[in-house]
């Protein structure tokens, strides 16, 4: 990485008295009628001026090590204070292709922003979730840049899920000249950006043009297919149909509790309740279920970013009471405080310290009330969190006429048991080597949540690109020798343009 001095003419301690400049947000009352999002984003102006707030600390630079991609901040941030907005979206370029995403989902404030020098001054590090966001949007909105793929190599590839780690993949390849083909079992592309995340945290259009632009660089998506399903196209299809194959089919089998009444009518998984209450019904398969949420009391149970996205959806669907169920306090709580914060802004209210043991029918059969515990806090688990601990005698009846379960997600075993070959770890994720993503497998990777369970976008990004990468050096190399000896990417030696992202 380059630190760029001389910015302007303020020196580092004048910055320091830069106050933060505030992104405009949508009014707690206008926006749960909506699904908009909360922040209404940076004009030019007001991202010139926070971006004069980076030190252009020097090598090496906190936030750059403290994103999983290494996006070389410093450098964009510079280019931003100078209003040239183009050269620092290809400055994130050169480790990211998915800026208008990272930008609104990363909890910054846990990577790059959480170390960044301003803030061990002030109680606000400078904004660069928000500035990233901003340069991807100005750049959409002005025409964009033009991405000349290598000359065709004649390779085809073939990637399972279009998620984030399958988007990022596609990009790559696409770009280093092969042929790409992803399939998504949804009825759009997008996985988890569309399918999963609410548009008040990432409006669809902006995964909308992500799609356009892969499209533009010879991308064919191929949807409503659901790989190793009956009477679909199996793995071992796209084996021999392909030169390479990656797997990015994200961990989206729900965590269940075992609790009494759990199956009962008007009890939801959070990733159908989501998908419902966040899409019209032309993004829906034919069979998806449509949760009746106006006037209803909801009660949504898991601490994460997964529980606050639908309790915040609840609200939108004009639900008369909305509260999350969590079993431990908010301090151990492993979702984002910053929505936790909007949640509040909107009503919702929440119950710490509580657990559901028995959900009870009412007498049209459906889920009508909750039997919960309170809890209590006990010596920390494996995960370093205090375990908690039910304390006799507690129990509380809550009503409840639709119910939430937001309890995680694990890799989908029955995906990965009907791929002969394939090693799998102890909870069911992709065994991959670590440097290239290869599977056990040859000519077979796999990226994201397949392989790191449920995790963050970037992270899902930065092993899809190291999966990306090696597949092109596999594919360069490939022969039908090669194949059946079975090596090729692992033994190659590195393309000198193998980063190619611009």
């Amino acid at each position: 990485m380059t630190n760029l001095t001389g910015m302007r003419s303020i020196d580092r301690k004048e910055r320091l008295l830069i106050p933060r400049e505030p992104v405009p947000q949508q009014d707690p009352k206008e926006r749960i009628e909506n699904f908009f999002e909360v922040y209404e984003g940076y004009d030019a102006e007001a991202a010139v001026i926070e971006a004069t707030r980076c030190l252009q600390c020097p090598e090496p630079q906190p936030c750059t090590l403290g994103c999983p991609v290494h996006n070389d901040i410093p450098r964009a941030l510079w280019h931003i204070a100078q209003g040239d907005f183009f050269e620092a979206y290809r400055a994130f370029r050169q480790t990211t292709t998915l800026s208008e995403i990272c930008g609104r989902v990363c909890p910054q404030e846990k990577l790059c922003q959480g170390v960044c020098v301003v803030g061990a001054h002030d109680e606000d590090p400078v904004f660069i979730g928000k500035l990233e966001a901003f340069v991807a949007d100005y750049v959409r909105e002005n025409g964009g840049i033009n991405l000349v793929p290598d000359h065709p190599t004649g390779r085809t590839v073939a990637i399972v899920g279009s998620g984030p780690a399958g988007l990022h993949a596609a990009e790559i390849l696409a770009l280093h000249g092969h042929e790409v083909d992803v399939y998504e079992a949804w009825p759009k592309p997008g996985g988890l950006l569309i399918y999963g995340i609410p548009g008040f945290k990432l409006e669809k259009d902006k995964v909308d043009a992500l799609i356009d632009r892969l499209e533009a660089l010879g991308v064919r998506f191929i949807c409503n297919t659901c790989i190793n399903d009956d009477g679909q196209p199996s793995v071992s299809d796209l084996y021999e149909d392909y030169d390479a194959v990656m797997l990015a089919i994200g961990s989206g089998t729900p965590s269940t509790m075992g609790t009494e009444g759990e199956d009962l009518p008007g009890i939801w998984q959070s990733i159908d309740f989501l998908v419902a209450t966040n899409l019209p019904l032309s993004d829906l398969p034919e069979s998806a279920p449509i949760p009746f949420v106006e006037g209803k009391n909801v009660v949504v149970v898991g601490g994460g970013d997964t529980g606050t996205d639908c309790v915040r959806s609840a609200k939108r669907a004009h639900a008369a009471t909305v509260t999350l169920s969590y079993r431990r306090t908010e301090a151990e709580m492993p979702g984002r405080a910053e929505d936790r914060k909007f949640a509040r802004e909107e009503g919702i209210l929440y119950e710490f310290l509580t657990q559901p043991i028995h959900f009870v029918a009412g007498a049209d059969g459906r889920i009508s009330e909750i039997k919960m515990r309170r809890m209590k806090l006990g010596e920390p688990d494996a995960s370093g969190r205090r375990r908690p601990v039910p304390i006799e005698g507690s129990e509380f009846i809550m009503d409840a006429d639709l119910v939430v379960l937001a309890l995680g997600f694990w890799p989908d075993d029955k995906f990965t048991k009907k791929v002969e070959g394939l090693d799998t770890q102890k909870w069911g994720e992709i065994k991959v080597d670590p440097m290239t993503g290869m599977t056990s497998k040859v000519g077979i990777w796999a990226a994201g949540d397949a392989v790191n369970g449920a995790d963050l976008v970037v992270t899902a990004m930065s092993s899809a690109r190291r999966a990306a990468e090696s597949m092109d050096m596999y594919l360069d190399a490939l022969t039908e020798e090669y194949k059946q000896m079975g090596i090729g990417g692992p033994v190659v030696q590195r393309r000198s343009n193998s980063q190619k992202l611009m």
